[in-house]
């Protein structure tokens, strides 16, 4: 078994003040990375704003023999999240490693939700994501490495009453992945996205043993998280973990069939419905034209 370490690298974690974040700061601290620890210190829903979260947990680092700096960068300000990064090649010359993992909540009904609190729950997880990834983009090309982490979720991958704009926000993640996995793959930059469950009251309220529930650690998720930021690490893959469950997930398609010219009718889909969306077959695709070679094979072999 191969030890992960990240030794001489550096890497930013976002929203590291706390839970999940803090967890991913100090294991990488403890694997030999050099971090920033971003946080806004503000609170759930996005409110306010202190240093002290992120001060706290690099003091931690440095005191135990790490290195480390604070940043209070707000990840939807792109001046702020560009000085954040000039601090850290500023100290170090370089970033191996982004962590986005930032995120508020606002959770409602999506007809009691208004547009606003829908627009900044986007901005942070989705936008502020890309926000800070495009300011490490041209640096992990030229350095021609680059790990970069976005955290989704079940509520994205497979939906959860209540939140809307969270769900929305998360599932965004996978069409980010899915481009700069490309984009990024000569010059060894590889795209993962972690998808987390942890105890809360809600997954207290399913009747889940208590035994169980005990193991719903952030460092559960910390071991996938650190595995997919790794030099080991794959690409463009959706890791689903929770209390030391692990398992990847994937957006498939069927396999779908063929309806002539004369026949493309909402009638004719409806009449073929079973057969359009059995799930008998499925395809991985590797790409956006994928679905359309499957179905240009189908029209030539139809056309004989």
């Amino acid at each position: 078994m191969t030890n992960i370490t990240f030794k001489d690298r550096v890497a930013i974690v976002t929203g590291a003040g706390g839970g999940l974040g803090k967890a991913h700061a100090l294991e990488l601290a403890k694997r030999g990375a050099k971090v920033v620890i971003n946080d806004l210190g503000g609170a759930v829903d996005g409110t306010g704003g202190s240093t002290s979260a992120a001060e706290e947990v690099a003091n931690q680092i440095n005191a135990s023999g790490g290195e480390a700096i604070a940043d209070g960068a707000n990840v939807t300000n792109p001046d702020e999240v560009a000085a954040m990064v000039k601090a850290a090649m500023d100290k170090w010359g370089r970033v191996d490693v982004l962590i986005n993992n930032a995120g508020i909540l606002r959770d409602k009904t999506f007809h009691k939700m208004t547009l606003a609190d829908f627009k900044a729950v986007i901005d942070v997880h989705l936008v502020g994501s890309a926000i800070c990834t495009h300011a490490v983009w041209p640096i992990m090309r030229d350095q021609k490495y680059g790990r970069v982490m976005f955290t989704t979720s079940p509520s994205g991958l497979h939906g959860i009453f209540g939140q809307a704009n969270y769900g929305a926000a998360k599932a965004g993640m996978i069409g980010l992945m899915n481009a700069l996995h490309l984009e990024g793959a000569k010059y060894d930059i590889k795209i993962n996205l972690v998808s987390p469950s942890a105890r809360t009251r809600m997954t207290e309220d399913l009747g889940v043993p208590e035994d169980i529930l005990k193991q719903w650690t952030p460092e559960a998720i910390t071991a996938a998280a650190v595995y997919l930021v790794s030099e080991e690490a794959p690409s463009r893959q959706i890791i689903s973990c929770v209390g030391g469950g692990y398992a990847t997930a994937h957006i498939v398609e069927t396999d779908g069939i063929y309806l002539p010219p004369e026949k493309q009718t909402p009638e004719e889909i409806a009449s073929h419905w079973d057969e359009i969306s059995s799930r008998d077959a499925v395809h991985y695709y590797t790409d956006s034209a994928g679905p359309n070679m499957n179905f240009i094979a189908k029209a030539q072999k139809h056309n004989g």
